[in-house]
């Protein structure tokens, strides 16, 4: 049975964006200054709506004041409620435990980001919904920020390993389904548990369940990193808002290239209080105290020394830590293994948790 709902695909929203380069100078200092301001009361005590705010927040500061939240707030609402009528018409069929309703509400989710939706309109018509997919198009961001944003994903349905996995959480969040983040080397993704499978890991990139195997399969995760903490555990809610003042330091960094004024150290010192171990946070508080050493050390400032010798304490801790970078090619490769060899890394337990749901 397919679900009836009361709007159609066209009519789900766009978003009204003004170019980001509309405007320069001081505008960029105050929508960043408040957009930090407001992600700084946001972190205290998050709430189930706090990080999809936090997300609009960050986009929007980057865009310059050029988004709506009603707009934003509203196509989210209406993909919730897209999820709740798929799941209302497809209940899984093999989960009998007292957590089965939040283990549904994470599968109609992943249905509806991966997979193609069905729908009859009002006016009788069906409706297909067609699935989110990955954009290899600039995929870290580097000559467009813009690429990393949930709001991109939302015009496109196309995204990364950055804004899918950030979608998903809002929307679980917006449905009060429960989810964590979860990091590996350039990579976020998201982890689930229930009562039948324990815990299991949801991968949106290529959108199936692999194993851990398949996390630590990129060679750039070393056992230490995982004991230390930097990959593979949940995030909480302050972890995550973390995550969003990450990107508004990697925002402010794309837009201004301004690393001597402050800004990105001070986004970078709010993210850690809240999460110490957000490894790309120390390391862009690293790469911007190099710029900062190299400015004071050509004018001769005495604070150059002082400055170095932070930056180095902070590479020493990520070395400590078991951080490695990892190349843009072999992080392609490893993001292709698991669709190529989908039955080595499939999660066999949560395919008998869904059988005759697919």
């Amino acid at each position: 049975m397919r679900p009836r709902i009361p709007f159609l695909l066209p009519l789900l929203l766009a978003l009204t964006l003004k170019h980001p380069g509309f405007a320069q100078g001081s505008a960029v200092h105050e929508y960043y200054d408040s957009a930090y301001d407001s992600l700084a009361s946001l972190i205290t005590k998050p709430d189930a709506e706090s990080f999809k705010k936090a997300v609009f927040i960050t986009e929007n500061a980057f865009t310059l004041g050029g988004m709506r939240y009603e707009k934003f707030n509203s196509h989210i609402g209406m993909l919730a409620a897209v999820i709740k009528a798929w799941m209302t018409a497809n209940p899984v069929k093999n989960y009998h435990y007292s957590d089965s309703n939040n283990f549904e509400k994470n599968f109609a989710i992943y249905r509806f980001l991966k997979d193609t939706i069905h729908l009859i309109g009002k006016d009788g018509q069906a409706y297909n919904l067609l699935p989110y997919t990955y954009d290899f198009t600039d995929y870290t961001g580097s000559k467009d920020w813009g690429y990393m944003f949930v709001t991109k994903l939302l015009a496109t349905k196309s995204g990364n390993c950055h804004s899918l996995p950030y979608l998903y959480k809002i929307l679980a969040d917006e449905i009060g389904a429960s989810c964590w983040l979860a990091l590996a080397p350039n990579h976020i993704y998201i982890q689930n548990r229930c009562k039948k499978i324990g815990w299991y890991n949801t991968e949106l990139t290529s959108g199936c369940f692999p194993i851990d195997a398949w996390i630590m399969a990129s060679g750039y995760l070393p056992l230490q990193a995982v004991q230390s903490g930097i990959y593979m555990d949940t995030l909480g809610s302050q972890q995550s808002i973390g995550l969003c003042i990450l990107d508004l330091a990697k925002g402010y960094e794309h837009k201004t290239h301004n690393y001597t004024d402050g800004f990105i150290l001070k986004a970078c010192d709010l993210s850690l209080k809240y999460f110490p171990l957000n490894v790309q946070a120390m390391l862009l508080k690293a790469e911007t105290l190099k710029h900062v050493y190299e400015e004071q050390k050509a004018h001769g400032l005495p604070l150059a020394k002082k400055t170095f010798t932070e930056m180095e304490a902070i590479y020493m801790r990520l070395l400590d830590l078991g951080y490695r970078e990892m190349p843009d090619q072999m992080y392609v490769q490893w993001l292709q293994s698991v669709t190529r060899e989908r039955d080595k890394y499939a999660n066999k337990l949560i395919s008998g948790a869904t059988q005759g749901n697919n």
